[in-house]
């Protein structure tokens, strides 16, 4: 399995160091303090969870910081985005707040969506929703890729994420075809963490990587990243950005990552031996991140500390706004709902 470099004369580490020196020092900590930011919310979502606070489902999103930190890095706000459940990082890195993300997940009237949406129903200003339905959101980031291209918005794109799960879904291939048919400018990303619920994706896709053959049957280039290291995930979505708004042509993504918890919450991963995940987790795109701002003197270990603990310390009050904050009224069930 190889994965995409811009220039593959340069080492991981010579790429990181030229990239490291063109971003500068403060991009390159604050992408560190939105991963740790990520890692802490869901931390802290995890222990409401097991402590009864947050109901419904909960799918964690630990392990896999590095991609949608990188893409959002590398693309920028301004574009139209659609997640899938594991929907909270996408949600704080395009501008929601930790606190009502948190009272979201509590169901308070606070929330992020009014406490109607819970954990997988997550908005922003630029991010169209987190959909439960594995594969269904794929039209709707063709419809906003559609939209720009009719509006004549030529600096906008249309980002879409999903699991790998999605791929085997009629409405992955009905999106792809339709994006290829009308030279939509939509970025698919798949974030092929492994493991469909139980299911590992050797057992589930006929292909050892996703994105190249499915995107060769609809004439579409693809890309193969490892999104377990931030500094390999920015440098391939600055590459793809700059070539989706040169050709505004539709592209698919593979982000090879493994997630660090079960399908969701309540799903203890026994699919999965303890050896195998103690070596996920010596992949850790955060401690990976750590350990090149340090071998470049950006941060030491104790500044790491106390960038997790100010982190620690944003969700530790954002469980407590949370906590305070009412539910919603009654009397309010039935606003916003909409039937034909």
């Amino acid at each position: 399995m190889t994965f995409f470099s811009p220039d593959p004369t340069l080492s991981k580490e010579q790429a990181a160091l030229k990239l490291a020196k063109r971003l500068g020092d403060k991009a390159l900590i604050e992408a560190l303090e939105q991963m740790l930011l990520i890692r802490n919310f869901e931390l802290r979502g995890e222990a409401a969870y097991q402590q009864g606070l947050v109901g419904g489902f909960y799918h964690s999103y630990t392990g896999q910081e590095a991609i949608q930190t990188a893409c959002v890095a590398a693309f920028g706000q301004n574009h139209w985005y659609t997640g899938f459940y594991r929907c909270h990082a996408l949600a704080l890195l395009l501008g929601a707040t930790p606190e009502e993300l948190m009272a979201e997940l509590y169901g308070k009237a606070t929330g992020n969506a009014k406490g109607r949406g819970g954990s997988m129903h997550l908005y922003a200003d630029r991010l169209l929703g987190g959909f439960a339905i594995v594969g269904g959101h794929l039209p709707i980031a063709c419809g906003a890729a559609f939209s720009l291209k009719y509006q004549g918005k030529k600096d906008q794109l249309s980002l879409c994420f999903m699991g790998e799960g999605a791929v085997a879904q009629g409405a992955f291939h009905e999106s792809l075809n339709l994006a290829a048919l009308w030279d939509l400018p939509v970025v698919f990303i798949i974030e092929n963490n492994q493991w469909g619920m139980g299911t590992h994706v050797s057992r589930s896709i006929c292909t050892e990587t996703i994105a190249d053959r499915q995107a060769e049957s609809y004439g579409m280039k693809s890309y193969l990243v490892n999104g377990m290291d931030w500094f390999e995930s920015y440098l391939a979505f600055e590459h793809i950005y700059r070539e989706v708004l040169e050709t505004s042509r539709p592209v698919l993504v593979e982000c090879v990552c493994e997630r660090f918890r079960g399908h969701s919450i309540s799903d203890p991963g026994l699919y999965r031996t303890k050896e195998a995940l103690e070596a996920a987790k010596a992949k850790d795109p955060i401690l990976s991140l750590k350990s090149d701002l340090i071998a470049q003197k950006l941060i030491d270990e104790k500044q790491f500390k106390e960038l997790d603990k100010k982190q620690r310390e944003v969700m530790i009050s954002a469980m407590e706004f949370a906590q305070k904050s009412p539910a919603p009224a009654t009397t309010s069930l039935e606003e916003d709902v909409y039937a034909p």
